[in-house]
């Protein structure tokens, strides 16, 4: 009998065109992303051909968002997040305010009411949490500064965009659309004698602060708890369940009993959970699902483009494209430079918020229902975060490529006469290590720890390379040299004197990621002596073709200590053709096929 399969449809299309269509673009030394955009245009319903269900690529989108915002909380803390509130709060809102602004000025010059300009200007104002994260997570920088500041910057951005959702309905009429104050109980307008508007601000702001307060008071203790009881099982498919569980359980009852976006409900429950030991084993079983979903909401946001859009509406399509990634740019920029940040945490920040996703639709779709807004804004929206999105990695490109430059010729111009922002940017950049000849340790997790010990015990000298800042200071603090940020980060290497070291040694267990670092230190010093951890033989044949000189295998290693440990408590082991006539067991025999 047929079968209605609509879901399966649109998984299987936008998965296998988003691989076809990602290893186009990764062998034209494009993004990934634009590969993935260009597969959603390709089965959306303005082009010829099989046309997925919108609505259920929405709803997977959505599941990305939620578990990528989870895997950040788990990688934040409170204190993380509270460290950078004095920039990422004015920061947020200033950036918000000046993109509002052009944004309404761009609507005026089209004919449209001041109201309409506003809207429109709110939903080019608001980054998207997907590509904001996949880029810092390609850079491995979401624990660095900048990282944090991004993060910090996107969470306030979210909580002024769930109270705009909440306002707009009751403020529509003012703002010359259709009001709708039917999500406002009456009796409770008419008990408080506030109004409509101010009732819905005041029940936003109870729910809000009461779901936090969840959170941080229940959420830290039964969350942690219910995740160590599920690892006693010792069932690893039930604790891979319970961290999904706890993910997407959250986030929905968040949206569904507080109002709040799963994206921030998400996050909180990644953040409380971020406390319990089994953080980063919750991040690992989570991230295949992670990186497949956030896949399919680049499928979706190509999905609702129009080609036809680039023919009938250049002009308005090229002012909404300018104002998202060069005003939002410039205004961030500014702003973190005012607080007196470094060059290169100002550029990053530009860079990561030159962008607009899902809020943005959330907030036009809304617009236009209201009458706020007409249709034409949800085509400019779409098309300013296609061409966006597809900016946004050759803007990080950029940064990467010449922010080490740029402040290279800050610090040089600094040895003449230093005004006080460059001393304070060349005072921030780290100075190389003075050690040569030396050990450089990439991680020190479980593995890594094991060998700067045993290094050390040896009188090597030795840096250790460890993207966990705190991690990296107590090892500063016990008199080992150690760098807090990611390996990949640009400058890390140079800053480790990778050029003048002996050996690199990476314990990091991602192999694509070991890989860049020792194609950079294979360039950087053709002499190094590499050694690498894989857990497979074709991990190790990958690591060797980009220079490592020796792999080891974990499961390899294993058994050699095992056979190791057995043959010597065998008392009884002699060497082959060495066993008595009693029959002794020869175990260097070949055991039989």
């Amino acid at each position: 009998m047929p079968h209605a399969t609509p879901l399966i449809a649109t998984l299987v299309a936008g998965i296998c065109l988003a691989f076809v269509a990602g290893l186009v673009a990764h062998r034209f030394r494009l993004p990934p992303i634009a590969g993935y955009l260009l597969a959603g245009v390709c089965i959306g319903p303005f082009t010829p051909g099989f046309v997925a269900d919108q609505h259920l690529a929405n709803e997977l989108a959505e599941i990305g968002v939620i578990l990528l915002m989870f895997g950040v909380g788990l990688h934040f803390s409170l204190k993380d997040l509270l460290s950078v509130r004095a920039i990422a709060i004015p920061g947020a809102i200033g950036q918000i305010v000046v993109a509002t602004f052009f944004g309404l000025l761009l609507g005026l010059a089209m004919g449209w009411p001041a109201g309409s300009g506003f809207v429109f200007g709110l939903s080019l104002s608001v980054a998207s949490t997907v590509v904001l994260l996949r880029a810092l997570q390609e850079r491995r920088m979401v624990e660095t500064e900048k990282g944090r500041i991004a993060v910090g910057w996107l969470i306030v951005e979210d909580l002024v965009m769930v109270l705009t959702l909440v306002l707009l309905p009751p403020l529509a009429g003012v703002l010359g659309g259709m009001a709708q104050t039917a999500d406002v109980d009456p009796e409770l307008t008419r008990a408080l004698g506030i109004g409509a508007v101010w009732t819905a601000v005041g029940v936003t702001a109870v729910k809000v602060s009461a779901f936090i307060a969840l959170m941080l008071v229940v959420g830290r203790k039964v969350i942690p708890l219910v995740l160590h009881y599920v690892a006693h099982t010792g069932s690893r498919e039930l604790f891979r369940l319970s961290v999904l569980a706890i993910a997407l359980g959250v986030a929905y009852g968040s949206a569904k009993l507080f109002g709040v976006s799963f994206a921030l409900g998400a996050f909180f429950a990644g953040m409380v959970l971020a406390e319990s030991q089994l953080s980063q084993q919750a991040a690992r079983e989570t991230l295949p699902l992670r990186d497949a979903f956030a896949v399919l909401f680049f499928v979706s946001v190509g999905m609702l483009f129009d080609p036809v859009n680039l023919l009938e509406r250049p002009l308005a399509i090229l002012a909404t494209v300018v104002t998202i990634i060069f005003i939002k740019s410039a205004a961030a920029y500014l702003i973190v430079k005012a607080f007196g940040y470094p060059r290169t945490i100002a550029l990053t920040i530009a860079a990561s918020l030159a962008q607009i996703g899902e809020f943005s639709f959330i907030l036009v779709v809304l617009g236009v229902g209201l009458k706020l807004l007409p249709p034409v804004a949800q085509d400019l929206v779409v098309a300013g975060a296609l061409f966006s999105i597809l900016v946004n990695p050759l803007l990080f490109m950029a940064v990467d490529r010449y922010g080490a430059r740029l402040d290279a010729e800050t610090v040089e111009g600094a040895e003449a006469a230093p005004p006080a922002e460059e001393i304070a940017v060349a005072e921030d950049a780290p100075e190389p290590t003075t050690l040569t000849d030396h050990a450089v340790v990439v991680g020190y997790g479980r593995v890594g720890k094991r060998i700067v010990e045993r290094l050390r015990a040896a009188g090597i000298p030795l840096l250790v390379i460890e993207e966990r800042a705190g991690v990296a200071e107590a090892l500063r603090e016990a008199g080992i040299e150690a760098i807090g940020e990611p390996a990949g980060n640009r400058g890390v290497l140079a800053q480790a004197n990778i050029a003048g070291a002996r050996w690199l040694v990476t314990a990091i267990p991602d192999a694509f990621a070991a890989a860049t670092l020792i194609e950079q230190a294979r360039s950087a010093n053709g002499a190094i002596a590499i050694v690498a951890r894989a857990t497979s033989q074709a991990e190790a044949d990958h690591l060797r073709q980009f220079g490592a000189n020796h792999i080891v295998i974990a499961k390899d290693e294993l058994a050699g200590a095992m056979a190791e440990q057995l043959l010597a408590e065998d008392k009884t082991y002699r060497p082959r053709g060495e066993a008595d006539a009693q029959g002794e067991l020869d175990l260097a025999t070949p055991l039989p096929v």
